[in-house]
């Protein structure tokens, strides 16, 4: 054998064990595997007898001078060495985790107050309740003394909780980062809104199968300067993706709130991120198209503003009038404490507000007889009015059944297959409105029938207009309806037709030949119908369904399961921005925004154990 090929020695594998009697003869013992110096603590590489005898020779020569081998003086030096050692390394290992339990209790702090949205300010308030409180709640002196040791040892200011913000943020983004990368589609939902700052602010949330389960969390939160054209928003986005080594390829929907910049044809955000991303498809948020459906103009209007205008005048006018109102609700018995305010940005607020107002039309009556001011005298033949108080009515029933759809729509984890279910199904209820709206039946307008007021050709139209902007505006939906339905019940889906070329066109991997076979398969499965029935259609393609056997159709499932099918989780991540930035906190960076939102929305949770050791070491 040549010397280029000779296997050379590994000193790991000659698997060399530490010998007892080397503690006595060398003064040494084996931590950790590896020979270490009770007289000066030097550790050996190798466990052999040499190394440790040349140290011993080289380092401690005059060792066995003092202490003469055998010697029961000997004896008593290594005995006295060893301990001195072993309580060295004690104080040393139980300070290294008194520290990491330290480190560990002020990061779950900065999680629960970040999980709160709290000020970084409160962590020093924190620490003051929890030192007041150990000193009342502990009676013996010596426990109350150690535990307030401990406490005071907890470092909880603001600056400190910064910080500790940043890093656990950073190491849940991370983690999600982690999975993102590895997942093979996402959806993103992209949504703009001003901070309380008047800072604009881009959100991104992402929607995406992890392997065991689907996950929405925050992707990210771009901060926004001067314009905010569809080529600076795909720009901004890109660069973001590009950054964090994501892949805009694997976007399969985009769902946006339907502005230009965003949903523009040529121009918007939509056409440019299609343009890199081939098995993208754009969609217009299905809680704000509904919404735009319900638009109303001429008399509906009318009658609309001026219910809001009479709302205003009782609630707004004057700080006494609305002091006064309240109390005659009381005196009135009525249902209600006061009247609610409408307004636009609040999805539910015009339905909620017609109901009360229409709930508390006689007291609102008796208010303005008693005003005695000349709004109030001009309000009241208005509010006396039969057509006017029937439209009231009609109105309040039909954005009740307004508000139902849409509280169907809201929600985290709703999917684009769910939604448009949903949607499908209020619009067969439209058909059944449009039915019922006349004298004698009124089921589904119970306002309206207890009122005992005529219907007019104006809420007849308003039916029809409604139906027909629900069958105009969803009739463009890009995924087939048969391919929503094969998600939610695969056993109902007939192989022979054309199904399977409905599915390639939404997912062009495909083969149609083997989803026909593999969906016969699936149907032909009494335990895969038995897994259906008891675990749902989520868990049954993510659990049941195996990728091995039946990819094709599980494939297309998950794909279509990943879609989002509107922005609310955006918009609700406006409510948390907003809630994070008061008054108090207006001057929070940017930075700090988007760490403080990701701790307050973030579905993962840190390993305070692992961060706390990362943290120590440092």
């Amino acid at each position: 054998m040549s010397l280029s090929t000779q296997r050379k020695r590994k000193v790991d594998s000659e698997n060399r064990q530490f010998n007892g009697e080397w503690t006595e003869k060398y003064a040494f013992i084996a931590v950790n595997a590896k020979p270490v110096c009770l007289i000066c603590n030097e550790c050996i590489a190798v466990c052999k007898d040499f190394n440790l005898r040349r140290h011993f020779k080289t380092a401690h020569a005059n060792f066995d001078t003092s202490f003469p081998p055998g010697s029961v003086a000997r004896r008593e030096k290594i005995s006295a060495l060893t301990s001195c050692y072993e309580q060295r390394r004690r104080i040393l290992f139980q300070t290294s985790t008194d520290q990491e339990r330290t480190t560990a209790a002020y990061l779950r702090v900065a999680w629960i107050l970040g999980k709160k949205k709290l000020a970084f300010t409160y962590s020093e308030t924190v620490k003051e309740c929890m030192l007041a409180s150990i000193e009342e709640a502990i009676a013996d002196d010596k426990t109350r003394k150690n535990v307030l040791d401990i406490i005071k040892q907890i470092p909880l200011s603001d600056t400190t909780n910064m910080r500790i913000v940043e890093c656990l943020a950073s190491d849940v983004f991370e983690t999600l980062l982690d999975k993102l990368r590895k997942a093979e589609v996402m959806s993103l939902a992209v949504d703009e809104s001003t901070d309380n700052s008047d800072v604009a602010q881009l959100c991104l949330y992402v929607r995406f199968f992890d392997g065991q389960c689907f996950r929405e969390d925050l992707l990210g939160l771009i901060s926004m300067e001067g314009r905010t054209t569809g080529e600076i928003l795909f720009n901004k986005i890109n660069t973001f993706f590009t950054e964090n080594n994501l892949d805009l390829a694997r976007i399969n929907m985009l769902l946006t709130d339907g502005a230009p910049s965003m949903a523009g044809r040529e121009q918007g955000l939509a056409a440019r991120m299609t343009a890199v991303a081939p098995q993208l498809r754009s969609l217009h948020c299905l809680i704000h198209q509904s919404l735009l459906c319900a638009k109303l103009s001429g008399e509906l209007k009318k009658c609309m503003d001026t219910v809001m205008a009479i709302i205003n005048f009782v609630r707004c006018n004057s700080s006494l009038q609305h002091r006064l109102f309240p109390q005659l609700l009381v005196d009135m018995s009525a249902e209600h404490s006061d009247l609610l305010i409408h307004n636009d940005i609040r999805w539910l607020s015009k339905g909620n507000a017609l109901k009360r107002f229409n709930e508390l039309r006689e007291e609102i009556l008796v208010f303005l007889r008693s005003s005695g001011s000349k709004k109030a005298a001009n309000f009241l033949p208005i509010l006396e009015n039969e057509e006017f108080n029937a439209t009231v009515c009609f109105l309040s029933d039909v954005f009740k059944h307004l508000n139902q759809i849409n509280m169907e729509l809201q929600g985290r984890g709703k999917t684009v297959v769910e939604l448009a279910e949903r949607l499908t199904a209020f619009q067969r209820k439209l058909s059944l409105f449009s039915a019922d709206l006349r004298p004698g039946k009124m089921l589904h307008f119970p306002a309206l029938r207890t009122s005992g007021l005529q219907i007019t050709q104006v809420m007849s139209s308003f039916i029809d207009s409604l139906r027909n902007n629900f069958a105009t505006r969803f009739s463009d939906f890009s995924i087939p309806t048969e391919v929503l339905r094969f998600v939610k019940d695969p056993f109902s889906v007939d192989v022979e037709t054309d199904f399977g070329l409905k599915a390639k066109e939404v997912l062009s991997t495909l083969d149609e030949g083997s989803l026909q076979l593999e969906l016969i398969d699936i149907q032909s499965t009494d335990e895969l119908r038995q897994s259906f029935q008891q675990a749902g259609f989520e868990k049954f393609w993510t659990h049941a369904v195996s990728q091995d056997k039946f990819p094709h159709s599980r494939n297309l499932a998950l794909f279509l399961l990943t879609m989002f099918g509107s922005t609310y989780t955006c918009e609700s991540s406006f409510s948390h921005m907003n809630a994070i930035t008061t008054h108090n906190r207006i001057s929070l960076t940017d930075q700090h925004l988007h760490h403080s939102l990701r701790i307050a929305l973030t579905s993962y949770t840190p390993d305070f154990t692992s961060l706390a050791k990362c943290h120590f070491s440092h």
